[in-house]
């Protein structure tokens, strides 16, 4: 069965990846990234609209999709300031779960961060705790949370914190051992293509890694 998915974040390390896999899948009809610098991807598939404001690109946005996925991910570092990380790791993926809904999507795919805790003391895994907590309110028919640990893959532009603590990360056990990225990808595109069953699935970065390396059951 074809299917029409939303992709945010298609300019990211995962999202890179993902959007890689879904053009090579033959299922996959047309894939919507809303970004706001231009893709290289010349694909078929691909419908990418451009403009500095995402959360207004998605307003844009009239086809029906079957699919969302939201890979957006920064840093307060990289972010500027607390409300510029809040806009891109909460209010973004928020929005982008509404218009999702809006077009009809029954399965909404995003990557969290371990350690995610609404009540956290950590700004970063408090906004990503309060982002889950606002997707699980939006009454997804199959939402999935996905927690990596540090992400290990190649970026355009090395961030520097993850240039230093990767080597410590790879060594750390269970959950907190770095993940690649591209199998962070590769669940999260498998996981679409065999519909999920239950109405929330939240995956730690070591189950993230099993399912990676299995396949995925």
């Amino acid at each position: 069965m074809t299917k029409k998915v939303l992709l945010l974040g298609a300019t990211g390390l995962i999202g890179g990846q993902l959007l890689a896999m879904l053009e090579s899948d033959p299922y996959i009809t047309h894939i919507y990234a809303p970004t706001r610098k231009p893709l290289l991807s010349t694909s078929e598939k691909l419908i990418n609209p451009i403009g500095p404001d995402v959360q207004i690109l998605l307003d844009t946005l009239t086809e029906p999709v079957d699919i969302a996925f939201c890979c957006l991910g920064t840093t307060l570092k990289e972010a500027g300031s607390r409300e510029a990380f809040r806009f891109a790791d909460m209010v973004l993926p928020v929005h982008g779960g509404k218009t999702a809904l809006r077009l009809g999507a029954a399965q909404y795919l995003v990557v969290s961060a371990i350690g995610a805790k609404a009540s956290s003391w950590i700004f970063y895994n408090q906004t990503k705790g309060r982002m889950e907590q606002a997707l699980i309110a939006q009454n997804w028919p199959h939402l999935a949370l996905l927690r990596p640990s540090m992400l290990i893959g190649h970026r355009e532009n090395p961030r520097q914190i993850e240039q230093i603590t990767a080597p410590l990360f790879r060594l750390l056990p269970g959950r907190w051992k770095g993940i690649a990225s591209k199998d962070v990808a590769y669940v999260m595109w498998k996981m679409a293509v065999d519909p999920l069953t239950n109405s929330l699935t939240i995956l730690q970065s070591d189950q993230i890694r099993r399912r990676a390396a299995r396949g995925l059951d």
